[in-house]
């Protein structure tokens, strides 16, 4: 796949980004050299390789779910202007 002056400026109409007709033409070669680089790529033989998520092999740390703060809905309302059965209470403020 290789791109055209066209299609640099299309796209950078598209991403708002104003670039002159030397800019453009300095970015289509730029453009090129990373797709064929990517086109090597796809190349490459991957047919018995397994997908990796890291290089190193781990296992995931785990911690025991539970609740570790909580009843404390007294202490949190204390300083509240207003408060109801440990709800803050607010002024009505949509007729």
């Amino acid at each position: 796949m290789s791109v055209d002056t066209a299609t640099v400026k299309r796209v950078a109409g598209l991403a708002r980004i104003k670039i002159d007709d030397a800019q453009a033409e300095r970015m289509t070669g730029e453009l090129n050299a990373i797709l064929g680089f990517v086109e090597q790529l796809d190349e490459v033989d991957v047919s018995g390789v397994d997908p990796l998520t890291s290089v190193v092999e781990q296992t995931m740390k785990k911690r025991a779910d539970g609740v570790t703060d909580g009843g404390k809905a007294d202490d949190i309302t204390a300083n509240a202007p207003m408060s109801e059965d440990n709800f803050f209470m607010v002024p009505k403020v949509v007729e």
